[in-house]
């Protein structure tokens, strides 16, 4: 046994000793035990909570050091600022419409016939791709389509990770609810292919399940030399019959 708890032990034989004193004694036999007790306990409660406070004070002035130094405010940066200091008496401009030459109120509608044909984007991401590859299977095994390559980063207006098949009008009325039925909770944009790509893909589109940003604010027509909409080949071979 350590010297330490040597002296710890005497001092509790000690204090045992004093309690058990003739004087003590006396006391104890008028039913005043408990009382002696209890001073005894309070004895060694205060000693600790003078111990604790004496702890929580340090520990105050050591975080009271903290704060202070996490209070300090940081040097501000020297230069001036790109945009200049009166952005917010700046007018509000009025952006270009996504529908070039229509401005104002159309006076009649436009002709469905404009639609030459429809593209059919579907979105995935790393936790979903395989998705993406059963619906891709599916539709080039059904349909007589363009189907395009994997388009693993962005691509175009397309912001997300994509794959896209063209299809002729006549089979609209087949692969919209088609893909409404076997997207597999995928992300579709359908947009159809007239003379203005942009409003396109931001002004008629058909989404399929959750719509999602596209960025085809920059696109603009076809040039003198490319034709006026996008043109489908089609690239598969159908072999499985479309369930019904």
């Amino acid at each position: 046994m350590s010297e330490e708890n040597v002296t710890g032990a005497e001092a509790l034989d000690q204090e045992w000793a004093n309690l058990l004193s003739p004087p003590r004694r006396a006391v104890l036999r008028r039913g005043g035990v408990v009382a002696a007790l209890a001073a005894t306990a309070w004895s060694g409660a205060a000693a600790a909570q003078q111990a604790g406070a004496g702890a929580a004070a340090a520990a105050a002035g050591q975080g009271g050091a903290v704060g202070a130094g996490a209070g300090k405010a940081r040097a501000a940066p020297v230069g001036k600022s790109p945009w200049g200091y009166a952005t917010d008496k700046a007018p509000t401009p009025r952006p270009a419409s996504v529908r070039p030459g229509e401005q104002a109120l159309p006076a009649k509608p436009r002709a469905y016939t404009d639609i030459e044909s429809y593209h059919a984007h579907i979105y995935f991401d790393e936790d979903s791709y395989q998705k993406a590859a059963q619906i891709r299977k599916w539709a080039a095994e059904r349909f007589s389509i363009e189907l395009g390559d994997w388009n693993l980063e962005p691509r175009g207006p397309h912001v997300t990770p994509s794959f896209y098949f063209g299809f002729n009008n006549d089979l609209l009325p087949v692969i919209v609810p088609w893909l409404q039925l076997n997207s597999l909770g995928l992300t579709i944009l359908i947009h159809p292919n007239t003379e203005d790509p942009r409003a396109d893909h931001l002004y008629y589109a058909l989404w399929v399940n959750r719509s999602q940003p596209v960025n085809a604010y920059a696109m603009k027509k076809p040039g003198p030399d490319e034709p006026k909409v996008e043109q489908i080949f089609i690239n598969t071979r159908p072999s499985v019959k479309l369930e019904s």
